[in-house]
């Protein structure tokens, strides 16, 4: 009977152990955020854009992310797929302006929606689209965990 209470007791205090060790999703610190911070994220992601370096741009996606882009049918995941599809979008030089957004701030999250224009230097050429930005700060800095634009679909 000794030995069940000391093998019973090495269980108990090892699984206290192992949980406290871990860090539970709810005590998780929450950076602090804004809404203007948020917003200054799509200036950062223009300025790599007009930058006219597919790696600076991709610089901004999290590891773990996927670009759903306007003028591909391919979703991209990785590093080089994104880079890919920004050396061919980044030829027509593009400079994106916010037209709508609409920011949703959470724990180490955000989501920035809305409308965006896009002026294309090359061609002269302005396309209307809509986009969403979600947002995950990495312990350092904010990456985009998703992408996704499309062109409005109704002719102004």
């Amino acid at each position: 009977m000794k030995y069940f209470f000391v093998f019973a007791a090495v269980i108990v205090f090892s699984g206290c152990a192992t949980f406290q060790s871990q860090k539970p999703h709810s005590m998780e610190a929450c950076k602090e955020s804004s809404r203007e911070e948020i917003a200054a994220l799509f200036d950062r992601w223009n300025f790599s854009l007009e930058s006219g370096e597919p790696e600076r741009v991709v610089e901004n996606y999290a590891a773990e992310s996927i670009l759903l882009p306007t003028v591909s049918n391919k979703p991209r995941f990785t590093v080089a797929e994104k880079q890919d599809y920004f050396e061919h979008f980044l030829k027509k030089k593009p400079s994106g302006k916010i037209d709508l957004s609409h920011i949703e701030l959470g724990c180490n999250m955000a989501i920035d929606s809305g409308l965006y224009t896009f002026t294309f230097k090359e061609t002269g050429e302005r396309v209307q689209g809509r986009y969403t930005f979600t947002y995950r700060w990495d312990g350092s800095d904010w990456r985009i965990s998703s992408h996704h634009s499309s062109a409005m679909p109704e002719k102004p």
